[in-house]
């Protein structure tokens, strides 16, 4: 193993996955595993990771040195108990391991370095009215070489790979993505993931920006706490992801937790259903301050502070959480997830509105034969995306994951 971590999701006393095996062959297995519990906990000694995967202590001795001498962990100050030798705490190098994150979005684009922790350790981002494939591939090519001219010769050897994280089909969203029917159209003939793979000569990953979201969230907020959630995230439009038993589910071919193509009512009398989109996005938000007479630009690059926007945020939250709490209820009747985590591309009390309305109203639906479902927080905000970007290397490479065992 060259380098670094796994991002992922854990829970050993939850799920039999954190069990670890003493039978030959999966000597790949029983290392991610390791890793994913000590980022999961922040330091393990080898007696604790013997104890929590059922492993010989002989093989996580093995499994523990051989991490790092790879350079993946690194030793902490002995403890010493009231008996016996004192333990090892080991943690997660940061210098381990490398990975570059690239998020597109509507208004703005971002290129990030994470370290093994999930710590950005460069961030570049600009501006623009709308995306074009042009200025795209000449930013993440300037903003690559402006983080590895900062990197040392080993840092850089240490690099596993590119994240992207960019909308679905950007071609179908033309009202929303403001931009030129010319330029939308560039973007059905333009396959971003090949032109990146072109570029540099590292493994290239590419997700929805909302799945990428939920990478991030499993990875360093709310949801390490959980086995399985809905994740949904406000950008400029509204989605999502799924994770199951401690795992990302992109599903068949990367759609699963589109959430904003759910059908709900039409808050308009006599029509007919709209999607989860058009009525609870922040792309609606925008429209309604126009609308009134505001200026929106602001919500665009102040994500910290929206109460200057009154009545017309007090409608829109009003709005969206009616039609969010029916879309959940329709997710939960399919999938009994535990909890459902809301983030999104605006300020921290504005994410507590929308939680707290949202949570009130599944609590008021008719949901008999439907387990109750926890709906909380997420701690990351606008940046998930470029993060979670950036974690898809490592998970790829690092990631607990049982077909190893059988690949």
């Amino acid at each position: 193993m060259l380098s670094s971590e796994k991002i992922q999701g854990d829970s050993p006393q939850l799920s039999d996955t954190s069990r670890g095996t003493n039978q030959t062959g999966v000597k790949l297995y029983n290392e991610r595993l390791v890793l994913s519990l000590v980022r999961t906990h922040g330091a393990l000694s080898k007696g604790e990771i013997a104890r929590m995967t059922g492993l010989s202590a002989q093989a996580s001795s093995v499994i523990m040195k051989q991490l790092e001498g790879d350079g993946l962990l690194i030793k902490g100050e002995p403890q010493r108990g009231k008996v016996g030798q004192p333990s090892v705490p080991m943690s997660l190098n940061p210098e381990g391991a490398f990975s570059i994150g690239f998020k597109v979005g509507r208004r703005s684009a971002d290129v990030v370095l994470m370290d093994m922790v999930g710590k950005a350790r460069q961030l570049i981002r600009t501006s623009y009215a709308y995306p074009t494939p042009s200025l795209l591939k000449a930013f993440l090519e300037a903003g690559v070489n402006q983080i590895i001219d900062n990197m040392t010769r080993l840092q850089y050897g240490r690099i596993r790979g590119i994240g992207i994280a960019a909308p679905s089909e950007m071609w179908s969203w033309e009202e929303e993505f403001g931009a030129p029917h010319d330029v939308v159209e560039a973007w059905r003939l333009f396959d971003l993931k090949a032109e990146v793979e072109q570029m540099f000569s590292w493994p290239v990953h590419f997700y929805n920006d909302a799945t990428a979201a939920c990478a991030a969230e499993l990875a360093f907020g709310e949801g390490r706490k959980y086995q399985d959630f809905l994740y949904v995230f406000f950008a400029t439009l509204i989605g999502g992801g799924v994770v199951l038993d401690g795992s990302l589910y992109p599903g068949r071919r990367g759609y699963a937790g589109s959430i904003g193509s759910t059908p709900v009512p039409s808050l308009e009398p006599g029509q007919p259903p709209k999607r989860l989109i058009q009525c609870a996005s922040i792309f609606l938000l925008e429209r309604m301050i126009r609308d009134s007479g505001g200026e929106p630009d602001a919500i665009w690059h102040n994500n910290t502070d929206w109460s200057h926007l009154g009545p017309v945020l007090d409608r829109w939250i009003e709005q969206t959480t009616d039609s969010l709490a029916l879309a959940i209820g329709a997710a939960i009747s399919v999938i009994d997830f535990h909890n459902v985590v809301i983030d999104g591309g605006f300020p921290a009390d504005v994410r507590a509105k929308i939680v707290r309305q949202t949570r009130e109203k599944v609590a008021r639906m008719e949901m008999q034969g439907v387990a109750p479902v926890e709906i909380v927080e997420g701690r990351i905000g606008s940046d998930a995306r470029v993060l979670g970007a950036a974690s898809l290397p490592l998970l790829a490479d690092y990631a607990r994951d049982r077909d190893i065992l059988f690949s």
